[in-house]
């Protein structure tokens, strides 16, 4: 049974983070909306989106996803058996070493920016010439903010390990708030109005955004320096490659690298995918994938946050049990809220995207692609746990091969989707950009199964799910038509139809999942 101690600790801390997640999507919500007024579907938000690929995966590969799961378990060990000035000296060596290789890839790829993105199976090889070098320009400039989040990333996993999880929560909404600033005061011309507030312009174009993306990087780092100093953070001037914490971590990281690989390349295909679906795809696909992940990153990532370092430690205690009990509970909490939400979502989405301001057309695009992205929910948030239950045990291979069998199934899947719209004129947009967001959707749902499946081969008593899928699927049995009835027959505004379905909607469900819900609030 799980440790009594436990329990409030978890629900406290993942009560904090989905909290402070819901108060980030809100900002970025609202970021989009911004960013939709000004530019809509255009080529020049197709080329900014397509911009942060390679940026982004530079930043996942060494100091975000890829360092950070592998880093998060060793720290987490250094802490409970050596104390946290070993930890701090290990911090250092490879926040040193993740620095200095992250700042020499930026330079690299800085200078190949061009043909990387016009190379056939690059970027977006089917973006128009002035696109694809106004692409360039704004991947140059990215880069700067990875140098910077190389170091906010691990900060972030450095703190995590320490069972300190409140400002590196806080750090997105600053991030945000730089990139608000970006979208309503340095690119428009004119200024931004809201109301009787009217902001100053400064006419930067889509360059404003990435100047707004570059001062949310700063402030992400600086908001997390005050936690650094209340646990005691001493640098380090070391490296050591030698160094028996440095050579674990880079072993853990090397099948993560991989997979972190693996899992942006699905970007990387998407967009290139999009590039030669129409114009306006590679955005449409961006808000899907933005949408999706409000309740997959309220749900699934915040609960995975909270509990990596609680399993990594059950597991250096040998405490199998416990072990069980913790990820049961959370697998069956994710898997009792996720479907019903997809499907009350599914049908609310027509009422609620017209506010980003894409016309008609553009709207019924987003639509559809989100719609796509919600088919994955589920499988998006349990596999933030189920990959999570391997890095616990320090095992970083069995999720490196799932990864990698999901990208070519959603390379091919997508392939399909665009074969398949090719001869559909206009239509073949929405057919095509569709079809990728319900690659994604299967790709990553069938890696989820493939973890649990692998996960259970090893320990019988996980995962326990088949009462919480009955009551999901009941729940958005319940849900989803209530939600439809809604949108359907309402004498209301649209937006306020869209916000009555998806609030009708789910509490319609409630009753199905209250079990599911109850037991995450209560852990």
């Amino acid at each position: 049974m799980l440790r009594k101690h436990l329990l409030p600790r978890i629900a406290r801390t993942t009560l904090m983070l989905t909290a402070l997640f819901a108060v980030d999507k809100v900002l970025a919500f609202s970021r989009q909306i911004i960013i939709g007024h000004e530019f809509g579907l255009s080529a020049a938000l197709d080329a900014f989106n397509a911009a942060n690929n390679l940026p982004d995966l530079l930043f996942a590969l060494i100091s975000g996803g890829a360092l950070a799961m592998a880093f998060i378990p060793v720290l987490a060990e250094y802490r409970t058996t050596r104390g946290r000035d070993a930890l701090w000296e290990l911090f250092s060596r490879i926040a040193n070493l993740a620095f200095l290789t992250t700042a020499a890839l930026a330079v690299v790829i800085a200078v190949f920016a061009l043909p990387l993105i016009r190379w056939e199976f690059g970027i977006a090889p089917h973006f128009s010439p002035a696109q694809q070098r106004l692409a360039a320009s704004l991947m140059r400039l990215d880069l700067v903010g990875t140098v910077i989040f190389s170091l906010s990333g691990l900060v972030t996993a450095g703190l995590q390990a320490n069972q300190h999880f409140f400002l590196p929560a806080v750090a997105p909404l600053m991030y945000n708030l730089g990139q608000i600033f970006g979208a309503a005061v340095l690119a428009p011309k004119n200024g931004f109005s809201l109301g009787p507030l009217h902001l100053p312009g400064f006419g930067f174009g889509i360059h404003g955004l990435v100047y707004g993306v570059l001062i949310g990087a700063v402030l992400h780092f600086g908001v997390q320096v005050p936690a650094l100093v209340r646990y005691g953070f001493r640098w380090h001037a070391l490296i050591g490659l030698r160094h028996p914490g440095v050579v674990k971590v880079l072993r853990l990281m090397g099948p993560r690298v991989l997979t972190m690989f693996f899992i942006q390349m699905v970007f990387l295909a998407r967009d290139n995918l999009a590039s030669r679906v129409g114009v306006g795809a590679v955005s449409a696909l961006a808000y899907g994938w933005f949408i999706m992940q409000v309740p997959e990153t309220l749900l699934g990532t915040a609960l995975g946050l909270v509990l990596l370092p609680t399993l990594s430690e059950q597991i250096a205690r040998g405490d199998w049990k416990a072990f069980a009990a913790t990820f049961n509970r959370g697998v069956q909490g994710l898997l009792g809220l996720t479907l019903p939400i997809a499907a009350v979502l599914a049908v609310a989405l027509p009422g609620l995207l017209p506010v980003l301001g894409l016309g008609a057309a553009g709207t019924r695009l987003v639509v559809w692609t989100t719609r796509a992205y919600l088919l994955g929910l589920a499988g998006h948030s349990l596999l933030e746990l189920a990959a999570r239950a391997f890095y616990a045990q320090q095992d970083a291979k069995t999720p490196l091969l799932a990864s990698a069998l999901n990208t070519a199934a959603y390379i091919g899947l997508g392939i399909l989707a665009i074969l398949s719209g090719k001869n559909l004129g206009t239509a073949g947009t929405l057919w095509g950009a569709t079809g990728i967001g319900t690659a994604n959707a299967l790709a990553f749902t069938s890696e989820a199964a493939l973890l649990l499946f692998l996960l259970h081969r090893r320990r019988r008593d996980v995962p326990r799910l088949r009462e919480a899928l009955r009551d999901a699927l009941l729940g958005a049995l319940a849900g989803g038509p209530v939600g439809a009835a809604v949108m359907a027959y309402a004498p209301l505004p649209l937006l306020a139809r869209g916000v009555a379905a998806a609030t009708l909607g789910g509490l319609a469900a409630l009753p199905f999942i209250w079990r599911e819900g109850k037991a995450l609030l209560s852990w």
